[in-house]
């Protein structure tokens, strides 16, 4: 009879040991047995066709609980390690905005045919082409505004305003006009800009570039004043946008000043110089993108000006140089401009005033 550890055949025939067989001796403890990489199936299992009498244990389930939570935190560390590490040699960078552009701008004086006619302002004013004019902000008028594609009517709005108050800050605003401050006007632009715009008004160079009176309309104090802070102003302004992002503003607008000489360092009491207008039209192209909305910004790209009466000798890229009351102009210039006339500007480097965008003459009274 077969022992309690025989099988129950018997010894098998020619086994090393008989029943005293050299395995007895090992034994089989629980970690051996967990870390098997065979395992026998059920019975269950082995009864299911095509059933291979042991399976493979994966390594992931020869570990225990606590070795799991190591590997599993090991694994987590490594990938943040790897994500700071990427993060670092690649640092996500996001689209750069578009580069401000540098302004381009024209001067062209406008040369009187004679002596500039002179009175008192309102009747100049009067007698001229912008006696219908609106007097300061009041003429810079919005359009009637339609929503684009990609901005509403709202925004359009915001986009015909900012326009607006860079045209206002820098061609009606006293300050602006008699060599005050020109930080209102600097503080609209977009930052892209503000180093050409500073080097203009310290060094201006009629380059296309670097001319003052390219930004802004301005007069030196030590030889004009203004007779009549009320500026006479009229134009037109519309936008378009050009992009998804983007938007342009088109404005064209003459402005009527009545000047005289300085009267600083004059005698008391001594009686004031008869006044003269001095016409400035200029043409403007801005660019506003979604952002500047928000910042209450834009970029000037281009900048057409023309302004009279003034000698075509006359640089007028730091300050304008007014011909005024019975003042001519040194040599001829082109042919005529009217600065009132609406259409396509005459782009030459001077032009010749013509009589319509002067005072008509003063009629003698009875």
């Amino acid at each position: 009879m077969a022992g309690a550890g025989d099988p129950p055949e018997g010894t098998p025939e020619g086994a090393a040991g008989g029943g005293e067989d050299e395995y007895r001796s090992v034994v089989f403890d629980e970690s051996f047995v967990r870390a098997a990489r065979l395992q026998e199936y059920s019975a269950r299992e082995r009864m299911e066709d095509h059933a291979r009498a042991v399976r493979t244990r994966h390594v992931w389930a020869r570990l225990g609980g606590a070795r799991q939570a190591v590997l599993l935190a090991l694994l987590i560390v490594i990938a943040f390690g790897t994500a700071i590490y990427m993060g670092v040699r690649h640092p996500y960078r996001p689209p750069e905005p578009m580069a401000a552009e540098p302004l381009r701008s024209t001067v062209v004086p406008l040369a009187p045919d004679g002596a500039v006619p002179g009175g008192k302002p309102a009747d100049l004013f009067a007698r001229s082409p912008a006696a219908q004019y609106r007097i300061g902000a009041a003429g810079v008028n919005l359009p009637a505004v339609e929503r684009t594609e990609h901005f509403s009517d709202g925004q359009v709005v915001s986009a015909l305003t900012l326009a607006k108050d860079y045209i206002v800050r820098s061609s009606i605003d006293p300050a602006t006009l008699t060599g005050g401050s020109v930080r209102p006007v600097g503080l609209l632009l977009d930052p892209g800009q503000l180093d050409q715009f500073d080097r203009s008004l310290a060094h201006p160079a009629d380059d296309g570039r670097h001319a003052a009176t390219g930004w802004l309309t301005r007069f030196d104090p030590g030889q004009v004043e203004l007779a009549d802070p009320a500026v006479r102003v009229s134009g037109t302004l519309s936008a378009t946008e050009v992009s998804a992002d983007t938007l342009e503003v088109s404005a064209d607008f003459t402005f009527a000043y009545a000047l005289r000489p300085a009267t600083a360092g004059a005698a008391p009491g001594q009686q004031a110089a008869a006044a003269s207008l001095f016409t400035v039209r200029r043409e403007l192209r801005f660019r506003i993108s979604r952002d500047d909305l928000g910042d209450h910004r834009l970029e000037v790209l281009q900048s057409n000006l023309q302004a009279g009466p003034m000698s075509c000798s006359a640089d007028a890229s730091g300050t304008l140089r007014p011909l005024l009351a019975g003042q001519r102009a040194e040599g001829a210039g082109p042919a005529a401009t009217d600065p009132y006339a609406r259409g396509r500007s005459n782009t030459g480097l001077c032009g010749r005033l013509a009589a319509t965008g002067r005072p008509a003459p003063d009629r003698p009274t009875r």
